[in-house]
Parts: structure tokens; C-alpha cells; sequence
């Protein structure tokens, strides 16, 4: 299903660059204004600089005269006007309306467009008058404006989401586990140290040691964890025996 935002008469240049900015990151490319302000504004500094890379998305960009210029193979119009009005097309929340329109009664959709008024004065009722459906995104409801930018980002991941959505990316490296041998190792350790410094009675040891690897076993300790345990087993066993650790390296001078 196509998907294109359109953006009508839009006054600030910085705008079009979020919108593009925000269209990119959610996987979205199509872009069309509508007589904006700046016959030029793709190629406006403010506009390069807002779109943070989106550079692809600025140059696939068209510019148009007209509404119905924009909609050239469009099916279904979602507009994105806050202002009540006394007729129009229902109000919907972005994910209530997107379900219905991914699902399979409307997979005959060939081109769905998300239509953003001027700044200034929002979309006319005409172009409104157009539209399938009027989304509302949910706020605050006695502080709702949202930048345009802003909304468009809530509009584009909303419908990515209906559409399939993007895997999570892994901000850290996955942990290594310890293997069985190594927790076995570890707590061979402990009980050691445990013993060397009079906590762990080896006559009467209980269940002490066995409850310790059912806790390592639901933390699910790291390679690099089991060399922490063993660290701090091998600092017991220094101090049980009256040896002083090694003294840290000073750090090295400024001079």
C-alpha cells in the first residue's frame, strides 16, 4: 500500500525538513507540498539542517499547485485536523483507524495519504470535506498542539506499526552465559572463601551452597560476572589468611 504525507501550504521551512526527518526514520519516502510557502524551501538551509540526513526524502520531493495534484493515485485521505467542526468525516485515533485499514476487508487500498494543513491556520474545511477519515492523536486535552513535525512522527510510527513495524535494534552487545561448569567452578570457589572466613561451617554446612546456585541460576550470571565472584572469593581468601591486597597503581601524574 502506497503511503505519501502531504503537507499543505506550509510556512516554515524547518518543518518540511522534520517532516522529511520523520518520515525517514519510520521507512517513508513520499513526499508532495502544496504550494508552500518558499517556492524553494527543499533547498532552504533551515530545511537541509532540520532533516538530520534525510536528504533522499527532500530530493524525492515534489512540489505541487494544487490539492488534486497531490492525490493523483491516492485511495484513501486521512486528514490531520484538530479544529471540531459541525460536518465532516468521522474522528479516529491513529491506531484505532490504522488496525481497521491494515486489516484484510480494506487490502484493496492501493494509496493511503496523511494530509497536514498550514501552520498557521490548519486545513481548510474543503480539503478536510475530502478526506475518509479526521485522525485525532490523544493529548493532553487542555494543551493539545502538537508541532508539525511532531505530529507527523506520531502519525508515520503509528502507521508503521499497523503496516508490520521494525525490529528492536540491540543498543549493547548480547551477554555471554556462563556455562553450567563455570557457575560449578565459581561456587567450589565461594565455598572455600566461604569457609575461610568463618561464614560457612563446613561441618554443618546446611543447604547453603545449593541456595547459592539457585540464586546464580535465576540471575543468570555472565562469563565476565563468574570473574567478578571469583575476584571477590579471591580477596576473602587474602583477608582470611592476613594478606594485604596489592595496592592500587597511582595514577599517573599531570605534571
Amino acid at each position: 500500500m502506497q503511503t505519501r504525507f502531504i503537507l499543505i501550504n506550509t510556512s516554515h521551512a524547518g518543518n518540511v525538513g522534520a517532516a522529511a526527518r520523520a518520515m525517514k526514520t519510520m521507512g517513508f519516502d513520499d513526499l508532495v507540498l502544496v504550494a508552500p510557502r518558499w517556492p524553494n524551501v527543499l533547498n532552504r538551509e533551515e530545511t537541509i539542517q532540520r532533516a538530520s540526513g534525510a536528504l533522499d526524502v527532500l530530493k524525492n520531493a515534489r512540489i505541487v499547485a494544487t490539492l488534486d495534484e497531490a492525490l493523483d493515485g491516492m485511495t484513501h485521505l486521512c486528514a490531520t485536523a484538530m479544529t471540531p467542526r459541525d460536518f465532516g468525516p468521522p474522528t479516529v485515533t491513529p491506531r484505532e483507524h490504522f488496525e481497521a485499514l491494515s486489516n484484510e476487508e480494506s487490502a484493496t487500498q492501493q494509496g493511503v495519504a496523511f494530509l497536514f494543513g498550514s501552520e498557521r491556520f490548519g486545513m481548510s474545511n474543503d480539503d478536510v470535506y475530502r478526506c475518509h477519515a479526521c485522525l485525532s492523536i490523544p493529548s493532553n486535552p487542555k494543551f493539545g498542539s502538537l508541532n508539525l513535525g511532531a505530529a507527523l512522527q506520531v502519525i508515520a510510527y503509528e502507521w508503521r506499526l499497523a503496516l508490520g513495524g521494525y525490529a528492536v535494534q540491540q543498543a549493547t552487545v548480547a551477554p555471554v552465559l556462563a556455562d553450567a561448569s563455570q557457575v560449578a567452578g565459581m561456587l567450589s570457589h565461594w565455598e572455600r572463601s566461604l569457609v575461610a572466613i568463618g561464614f560457612l561451617d563446613p561441618l554443618a554446612p546446611k543447604k547453603l551452597m545449593p541456595r547459592l546456585n539457585q540464586l546464580f541460576n535465576r540471575a543468570g550470571v555472565t562469563q565476565e560476572e563468574i570473574h567478578i565472584l571469583r575476584g571477590i572469593a579471591k580477596m576473602m581468601d587474602q583477608t582470611a589468611s592476613g594478606q594485604k591486597p596489592l595496592p592500587e597503581a597511582a595514577p599517573p601524574s599531570k605534571r
